[in-house]
C-alpha cells in the first residue's frame, strides 16, 4: 500500500466516538499507511474560539492532506444572529476545495429479491444552497436565489454518467442508466439543468437517460427503489432525497458520502452529530466507517476499500450485529468496531497481507 496524509476532523457530538470506530477499522485494513493529523472544527470549535474553522486548518487541508475524513459537526443551539447554524462547515470546504459532487451511495446489505443499490450524485456548490449567507430581506420578507450555471451542470452530470460506467446497473434490470431529478415543470433553473444534462448524455451512448420530478423521485425511492443506478440533482434537492434513500436501508446512521472535486475530496457520515446521545457509546458508526472506505478508494486504495465494505455487510446480513428501532446497534459503537475488525481479521485484511 502506499503512504497517504490523511486529516481528520472529528467533530460534534457523536462525532469524536464514530471516528474514532471508522480510523479503528481503517487501520486494520491498511495497517500504518495513512499519517493522520486531527484538525479541529465545528460547533464546539466555534464557540471556543469563535471560528468554525482556523485560517491556518483551512489552509492546510487545502493544500496540504491527501484526503479528509470528516466526523459529523453543529449542533442546534449553536446558531448565527440570522437563524441559521453556526457551527456547520459544508459550506466552507465545498467552496474552498471545490468538491463540486457530492456522492451518496444507497444500498441495502447483500443481495437478493428487492435489493436497493443506487448512487446519488448531488450538485454540491451551486442550487439554492448557494445562498447560504447571502439571503436578502428584512422582517418583512427574505428571499434566496437558485443559482445553476453551465459548467456546474456540465461537469456534476458528466460525473454522473462516469459513475455509472463504473457500475454493473440498476439491480431491478441490470440497466446502466443515469436519472436528472428536477422541477423542470415549474423553476427556470431547473429546466436548464435538464437541458444540459440531456446535452452531456448525448456523450455517453452506452448509458440510459432517464428523467424524474423531484415528488415522482421521491415516491419511487420508496415504491420501485431497484429500477435506479445513479441519480444526479440540484443540491437542495440531493439533501433531501439522499435522506428518503436512507429511510429504505436502515436510516442515516448507514449511509456514506463523498465530497469530490477535481483536486480534492473529504468524506463524511451523511447524518447529524446527535447531540443527544453524544458520550452514550451507542451510535451507529457505520456511515463514518464506509465513508472511511470510499475515501480508501480516493486515495487508490482499492482493496483495502473493498475489505472495509466487504465486512461491514458480512456483519448485518450474518446478523452479527442488528439495528434497534432507534437506529442504534444493539452493543453499541464499540461493538459494532469489534464485529467489523473481527470479519476483517477472519478473512485476512490487505495490511495484512
Amino acid at each position: 500500500m502506499g503512504h497517504h496524509t490523511v486529516a481528520v476532523i472529528p467533530g460534534d457530538g457523536i462525532g469524536p466516538e464514530i471516528v474514532e470506530s471508522a480510523l479503528d477499522v481503517v487501520r486494520a485494513a491498511s495497517g500504518n499507511s495513512l499519517d493522520i493529523v486531527v484538525e479541529e472544527a465545528g460547533a464546539d470549535h466555534y464557540l471556543a474560539t469563535g471560528e468554525v474553522l482556523s485560517a491556518a486548518a483551512l489552509e492546510r487541508i487545502t493544500s496540504s492532506y491527501d484526503a479528509v475524513l470528516k466526523g459529523p459537526v453543529g449542533r442546534p443551539d449553536v446558531r448565527n444572529p440570522d437563524g441559521t447554524e453556526a457551527g456547520v462547515l459544508s459550506g466552507i470546504l465545498r467552496g474552498a476545495l471545490d468538491t463540486y459532487a457530492n456522492v451518496r451511495p444507497v444500498a441495502t446489505m447483500g443481495g437478493g429479491p428487492g435489493r436497493i443499490d443506487y448512487v446519488i450524485v448531488r450538485e454540491n456548490t451551486e442550487g439554492l444552497y448557494a445562498s447560504r449567507g447571502l439571503g436578502v430581506g428584512n422582517d418583512r420578507v427574505r428571499v434566496d436565489q437558485l443559482l445553476v450555471t453551465r459548467e456546474g451542470v456540465e461537469r456534476v452530470v458528466s460525473y454522473a454518467f462516469r459513475v455509472a460506467a463504473s457500475r454493473h446497473g440498476a439491480p431491478a434490470d441490470g440497466v446502466r442508466r443515469v436519472t436528472c431529478v428536477d422541477k423542470s415543470n415549474v423553476l427556470r433553473s431547473h429546466a436548464f439543468f435538464r437541458a444540459v444534462f440531456t446535452e452531456v448524455a448525448q456523450e455517453f451512448p452506452g448509458i440510459e437517460a432517464d428523467y424524474r420530478y423531484a415528488d415522482a423521485a421521491g415516491h419511487d425511492l420508496v415504491a420501485a427503489p431497484g429500477r435506479f443506478d445513479v441519480l444526479v440533482m440540484e443540491n437542495f434537492l440531493g439533501d433531501i432525497l439522499s435522506d428518503v434513500g436512507a429511510a429504505t436501508v436502515g436510516g442515516l446512521g448507514m449511509c456514506p458520502a463523498g465530497n469530490i472535486g477535481d483536486a480534492r475530496a473529504y468524506f463524511e457520515p451523511v447524518h447529524g452529530s446527535a447531540p443527544g446521545l453524544a458520550g452514550s457509546g451507542t451510535a451507529n458508526p457505520t456511515a463514518q466507517i464506509l465513508a472511511a472506505a470510499m475515501m480508501l478508494d480516493h486515495l487508490g486504495e482499492r482493496a483495502a476499500a473493498e475489505a472495509v465494505r466487504r465486512a461491514v455487510t458480512e456483519v448485518f446480513t450474518q446478523g452479527l450485529i442488528t439495528l434497534l428501532p432507534s437506529g442504534c446497534p444493539a452493543g453499541g459503537t464499540k461493538e459494532v468496531t469489534r464485529a467489523v475488525t473481527g470479519v476483517m481479521a477472519r478473512h485476512g485484511s490487505p495490511a495484512a497481507g
